[in-house]
């Protein structure tokens, strides 16, 4: 029940700690013991993490899982040809079998590339099988998963009993409300969502940005400020062209904000704006959002928001984008007493890195070498409150090649329904 991580370069994320350039962390009972330069530990399992830079997990704040099959298929689309593709042809054409297979692969992939917190925005919610399958595979796949329903999207018709009833099987930790607005419904079904989310005692997670249309001309955020519906409890995802005394309404509030800055930039939604957010007083966080139009790791999300803001501003350092996709995100999802820095009484949600990778060797500023060369490749070890569940760049536990047979007997048979091809060649009109 004691793991101890020797010799490895130390990337604490945690101000107390520190980085260390050869230090050693102390696993007990899945919780975090001890991080100092040596560590006496006679009784513990060793881990030689000597060539290796250690890391707390990332954690991705947004992602629609159920995607996964058919990764790639929207590199070239706009937003528009994305809703019109994914959620008009392709979503109707789920069942049950082909949420779970893309929700279980898709995780797994997550936490293969060092995602060890996943908050699952699950919107392929036109049945409660569906949702029940997306949960089904988030509890069989390795990592903690949040499973962020957003149930009846769009509409306007009574979710309560279907939240209350998934609910009711998750505890509160695992569990979220996406709401259907307020850009796709209206401010009163807004408000009742996040009534319920309240009482139930869910946190909750919203879409917004300038490329969804404003119904009265004005972001929803004033709407949702007047109704005082914006808490520490809310997130905001994307959040492109927000208006600066709107953007400061979610900061008095305390609400997070999950930029997804490959999807961002490419699908018109405007530049992805961690700088603009962090002036504001607001920390935000980093997710992947989909695999059709994104890859799905966070190495490269981290990459482009930090190239991108470098190119606007020149503003923020790697290590602020390490603090997003780690202990930000944490606090995003309401675990930063559980996860996201390598701090005493934490969960051992940890990462060792390949520092002797030609891609990134010899390392002499760690942050750097991660935010400027960094990819899934050098994730040699991946642990889950203690437990490992990758080592030595392998997945444990899994049979990969089966579960990939299933994933791809899903997909060609969702597209032959659809009558699409899978070669990028389907532009949704």
């Amino acid at each position: 029940m004691r793991t101890l991580l020797r010799g490895g370069a130390v990337i604490s994320m945690d101000p107390a700690v520190g980085d260390l350039p050869r230090g050693d962390v102390l696993i007990e009972d899945g919780r975090i013991t001890a991080v100092s330069g040596a560590i006496e530990a006679a009784d513990a399992e060793i881990v030689d993490a000597a060539g290796k830079i250690v890391l707390p997990g990332f954690v991705d704040t947004h992602r629609h899982t159920w995607q996964t099959a058919f990764r790639g298929i929207g590199a070239d689309w706009t937003f528009e040809q994305y809703r019109a593709g994914m959620h008009g042809t392709l979503r109707p054409l789920y069942r049950p079998e082909d949420v779970y297979l893309g929700n279980l692969l898709g995780r797994i992939e997550a936490v293969n590339s060092g995602v060890t917190t996943l908050l699952d925005w699950f919107h392929c919610s036109d049945t409660a099988e569906n949702a029940d399958a997306a949960i089904q595979a988030l509890r069989e796949a390795p990592g903690h998963s949040i499973f962020c329903y957003g149930a009846g999207l769009g509409g306007e018709s009574d979710i309560g009993p279907e939240i209350r009833r998934v609910r009711a099987e998750l505890p509160g930790a695992e569990m979220m409300l996406g709401l259907r607005g307020p850009q796709l419904t209206t401010m009163d079904t807004t408000a009742a969502d996040i009534a319920l989310a309240r009482e139930l005692g869910l946190r909750v997670s919203v879409h917004v940005h300038a490329t969804l249309s404003w119904p009265d001309g004005r972001c929803p955020v004033a709407g949702m400020h007047e109704r005082g519906l914006l808490d520490e409890r809310t997130t905001f995802v994307h959040a492109n062209g927000i208006p600066d005394e709107e953007v400061a309404m979610l900061a008095d509030a305390g609400c997070s904000v999950s930029i997804s800055p490959d999807v961002e930039a490419k699908m018109g939604f405007g530049w992805p704006e961690c700088g603009r957010m962090l002036d504001a007083g607001i920390r935000p966080s980093l997710s992947i959002d989909d695999c059709a139009s994104a890859g799905g790791d966070m190495f490269a999300t981290m990459r482009t928001a930090f190239a991108i803001q470098r190119g606007v501003d020149g503003g923020l350092s790697a290590r602020d984008f390490l603090a997003f996709a780690t202990v930000d995100g944490a606090r995003a999802c309401g675990r930063e007493a559980r996860t996201g820095s390598i701090t005493v009484g934490k969960d051992a949600d940890l990462l060792l890195l390949d520092a002797e990778d030609p891609a990134i060797f010899p390392v002499n500023n760690p942050a750097g070498a991660i935010l400027a060369a960094g990819h899934p490749g050098l994730v040699d070890s991946v642990f889950i409150a203690g437990k490992a569940v990758k080592r030595g760049g392998r997945l444990l536990g899994l049979d990969l090649a089966a579960l990939s047979e299933r994933l791809l007997a899903s997909r060609d048979r969702i597209a032959a329904e659809a009558g699409i091809a899978l070669d990028g060649s389907w532009m949704p009109a």
